[in-house]
């Protein structure tokens, strides 16, 4: 029987006697007592993660809370899991594994005696998923909550379902009770998500002060310049003060940019220390270990250590006010790491490590002002975070989100993109309920798309290694200015021990070590022995993985081969690329650009690899359509946008040739008829009798002609399929028989394509304008014409156009008689200066007409 938190030592466990969380720890106890769920509120260093699940953990006393069973503790990080673990364990004066366990990946450290076990926090979902009812599980402690990690909301929206319908709080202690505790965070919002009436406790913090000066930003995000920027104010810390230095940076790349800037001039006595989340256990622990006597250490870190570490001797804490955070598009379903500013509570957070154990300084590269417009919050993770494990594990629990209670609710379109992957991945049936494939996926603690991989794949040794590679850092790392080699299958190579070139780029021992680690654990895991991976199939076990990112060669541009995904997505892979002239890829990593996502990681398919990975999906398309030119008939078997095969379609049917031929010829337009004069004037009086007489007559304008071409054109269009084979359209016949054969007397009746006048010359009439008819004729072939010729059955004059002997308009008129009496002579007196040799006539009505530039003599 573990001692009462009173009974627990002080001095010589490596804790002080007193927290400051320790006055508040019977008002929680009391809370969690009356209410089965309490939230507390302890700034760093009061002390909650390693004094709150001891003092739980003597609450089964009489008259205490009565927590029956374990208590389980979620951390954030596997960092932080093994050193709370560590630090409640050395309270008790024991060895992890005993009263105190932990379960992280990769290490598990139970035994029948633990009643307080320390995990990372999809550990949870998963014993909940096992067990909605949590047997033998008593109270669940959220600890660094506001963190608000995508695991931790769901496990807490999993707890709080479990509690409400299958543990709720009861006097005998079996309920279900759930502990909230956060250094930065809402705790009244917090409360009212745990049920009415929950109680908010709220501690000090230790009482060391911590000094905040301004340092030089970096002149850019960029890895370099953070990296001077950082290494610069780290010099300057140990030359200005005392204790060890703990450095705050974005990423691995920013660490190690860092460090290579600061390894050649620290003083004497002072360790350089990197800390992150793909470094070995011993290589964290030593990293967060104190500094030897009379040593200082710099500690380079990621923001693995803003919350739940205490770093022995640190005194100092340099900020670059920057942090990575991945960022996923559910509309694309590509995910990146984006480089942005920390919130007010983060640069919190990290300022207080240089005050856990003595007044300290925090050294915070931008400005005061900049300072001042720094968020409240970072953005909870389940905002931007891929949902795809959310969406599987909901299936797996049987709810729809809006049935569980969250702080903030899955958004809607990143939920509902995530359901259409896991349907993708045959882990939903038609009716979105989870299938026997998506019960096995979710019983696999991995992304669903490398679950998927694995069971599908066999559970082979390449599959270990994939997912090992996926699910961990890129082994490689960029050395120089060429691109890296994309190439998956060369980490897999480096993986089993060879040493590949890759282009670009060269393999991180330390990073290498954690991926072996973790293919390792899937080995051991599925009982598989270490066989020679067969290269071939890793382009087929990683388009299991990504069905959406499998990928068809289809050209070239200027920034690199361009490949068209299953979606019709783009993705564009570096021409110096050795895999940029492969057919097929299966693409594993890629950004979220939008012209064209740049590919990082990949492995070529065939053909066949496609067709056997998904038999199920191949369409056979039988397609008759028009390439601009011609109907082409094509057999196409293909994977959504990429086309495995196609071939000529032979024998196709006549009337989908016919439909997409008319399609091409009205996509062409009706200026591709053959028109001639002849059928273009026959159309223009066409339209002239429609304008008068819409009834009686047919439309014959461009959209009208081409909105029904078979009634236009009829049988005419009988066996074509090329553009070439309008050119032998009679479109004369074709308008007569639109107009009705039987009509062609009287079109010419009332729309004369020509009018003889008094010369004797048969002058043609222009209906381009059929409001206005036109007649343009030499002025000396109308003398003797009393009257203006009429059309439509003399309802309609045309406009006269009269010419000069050079065929230019000297007059134009509807009235001819008007002008004989009048305006002729004006025009008589200009013409016969211009044109001496030629007739002007006193009286134009008795003058004989003429075509000739003189007239003959009598």
């Amino acid at each position: 029987m573990p001692r009462p938190f009173s009974s627990l030592p002080g001095p010589g466990s490596g804790l002080p006697d007193a927290l400051p969380v320790d006055a508040v720890l019977p008002d929680l106890v009391r809370a969690l007592a009356a209410c089965g769920a309490a939230v507390l509120v302890a700034p760093p260093g009061a002390g909650k993660t390693t004094r709150v699940p001891l003092a739980l953990l003597g609450a089964d006393e009489p008259g205490a809370a009565g927590i029956a069973g374990r208590i389980v503790v979620l951390e954030p990080r596997r960092i932080a899991a093994r050193a709370a673990a560590r630090r409640l364990a050395q309270t008790l004066g024991e060895p992890v594994g005993e009263t105190v366990g932990l379960r992280v990946r990769g290490e598990t450290r139970v035994s029948a005696r633990t009643r307080i076990e320390v995990v990372t926090e999809g550990v949870l979902t998963r014993l909940l998923l096992a067990d909605p009812e949590a047997r033998g599980v008593g109270c669940v402690v959220f600890d660094e909550f506001h963190e608000r990690s995508l695991d931790a909301d769901l496990g807490l929206a999993l707890a709080l379902h479990a509690r409400a319908l299958l543990r709720p709080p009861a006097a005998d202690g079996s309920g279900l009770r759930v502990v909230v505790m956060s250094a930065t965070l809402d705790g009244a919002r917090v409360a009212r998500l745990l049920g009415p009436g929950t109680p908010v406790v709220e501690s000090t913090g230790r009482a060391f002060p911590v000094a905040v000066r301004w340092g030089r930003a970096p002149a850019s995000r960029s890895a370099r310049d953070v990296a001077e920027a950082v290494a610069g104010a780290v010099r300057d810390a140990l030359r200005a003060d005392d204790g060890s230095v703990l450095a705050f940076l974005p990423g691995v790349a920013e660490i190690r940019a860092a460090a290579e800037r600061l390894g050649t001039g620290l003083p004497p006595g002072v360790a350089l220390a990197p800390l992150f989340g793909d470094l070995s256990a011993a290589a964290q622990d030593a990293a967060i270990a104190p500094a030897p006597a009379g040593q200082r250490k710099v500690v380079l870190a990621t923001s693995i250590a803003e919350t739940s570490l205490t770093i022995e001797g640190v005194r100092v804490v340099v900020d670059s006010g920057l942090a990575r955070r991945p960022r996923h598009d559910a509309g694309s379903g590509m995910s990146r790491l984006e480089t942005v500013r920390v919130s007010r509570a983060e640069a919190d957070q990290r300022a207080g490590r240089a005050g856990r154990t003595s007044p300290g300084v925090a050294v915070r590269l931008w400005s005061p002002a900049e300072d001042a417009a720094l968020a409240p919050f970072a953005r909870p993770e389940i905002v931007d975070a891929d949902l795809a494990g959310l969406a599987l594990a909901l299936a797996a629990w049987g709810a729809a989100p809006e049935e569980l209670q969250w702080l903030d609710p899955p958004p809607a379109p990143a939920f509902a993109a995530a359901r259409a992957l896991l349907a993708s991945l045959d882990a939903l049936d038609a009716a979105g309920r989870l299938t026997p494939h998506g019960e096995a996926m979710a019983g696999l603690p991995m992304h669903p798309r490398l679950a998927h991989l694995a069971l599908r794949g066999g559970r082979t040794a390449l599959c270990a290694d994939l997912v090992a590679l996926l699910s961990e850092r890129d082994p490689v790392r960029p050395d120089g200015p060429v691109p890296v080699d994309a190439d998956l299958r060369l980490r897999v190579e480096a993986l089993r021990g060879r040493q590949p070139h890759v282009a670009g780029g060269r393999v991180d021992a330390g990073a290498l070590r954690a991926v072996r680690a973790e293919a390792d654990r899937w080995r051991r895991a599925w009982s598989v022995r270490d066989e020679t991976p067969d290269l071939d199939d890793v382009g087929r076990l990683v388009a299991l993985a990504y069905p959406d990112r499998v990928a068809q060669r289809t050209g070239e541009t200027a920034a690199g081969a361009r490949y068209r995904m299953r979606d019709g997505r783009t993705a564009l892979l570096d021409r110096a690329q050795p895999l940029a002239d492969a057919p097929f890829l299966a693409l594993a990593a890629l950004d979220d650009r939008p012209a064209g996502a740049r590919v990082f990681l990949a492995a070529p398919l065939t053909a066949e690899d496609i067709e056997a990975a998904f038999a199920g999906q191949i369409v056979t398309d039988d397609t008759v359509a028009w390439d601009g030119a011609a109907v082409r008939a094509r057999r196409t078997v293909r994977l959504g946008a990429v086309v495995l095969r196609e071939a000529p379609l032979r024998d196709p049917d006549p009337e989908a040739v016919a439909a997409a031929f008319l399609d091409g010829l009205r996509a062409a337009g009706a200026g591709a008829l053959p028109w001639s004069t002849e059928s273009s004037r026959l159309r223009e009086r066409l339209a002239f009798l429609h304008a008068h007489d819409a009834a009686a007559w047919p439309d014959v304008s461009d959209a009208t002609l081409l909105a029904d071409l078979t009634a236009f054109l009829g049988a005419a269009l009988a066996g074509m399929s090329r553009l070439a084979d309008v050119a032998r359209l009679d479109l004369v016949a074709a308008l007569r028989g639109h107009a009705g054969w039987a009509r062609a007397a009287e079109i010419d009746r009332l729309a004369p394509g020509h009018v003889v006048v008094p010369s004797g010359s048969t002058v043609p009439l222009d209906y381009s304008d059929p409001a206005a008819p036109v007649l343009a004729v030499r002025l000396q072939e109308v003398f003797g014409l009393r009257e203006t010729p009429r059309v439509l059955g003399g309802r309609v004059p045309v406009v006269m156009h009269l010419l000069s002997p050079a065929g230019r308009p000297a007059q134009v008129t509807r009235d001819l008689a008007s002008f004989w009496a009048s305006g002729y002579f004006d025009v008589r007196k200009d013409l016969r200066g211009r044109y001496p040799k030629h007739a002007w006539p006193d009286d134009p009505l008795t003058a004989p007409p003429t075509a000739r530039v003189r007239p003959r003599r009598a």
